[in-house]
């Protein structure tokens, strides 16, 4: 089960390609404005273009659209 304290620089490879970029990194962990909050988002970075993106962090669980690791 993944936790979103845990995925700060871990690698992710799009099971479709996203603006043909295909390999991400998660560069930052978005803190809640309200620390008792629950962490909702999380940024990722392609690692060819360096283009970045927030996702919710969730959607790092769907097998269909990620995978963990450079595949």
């Amino acid at each position: 089960m993944l936790s979103p304290k845990k995925l700060l620089l871990t690698k992710w490879t799009a099971v479709t390609p996203v603006a043909k970029q295909k390999h991400f990194l998660v560069i930052r962990v978005i803190d809640p404005e309200q620390p008792s909050d629950p962490i909702e988002q999380v940024e990722i970075e392609a690692v060819l273009s360096k283009a970045t993106k927030i996702i919710d962090w969730r959607d790092l669980r769907d097998d269909k659209v990620w995978r963990q690791g450079w595949v």
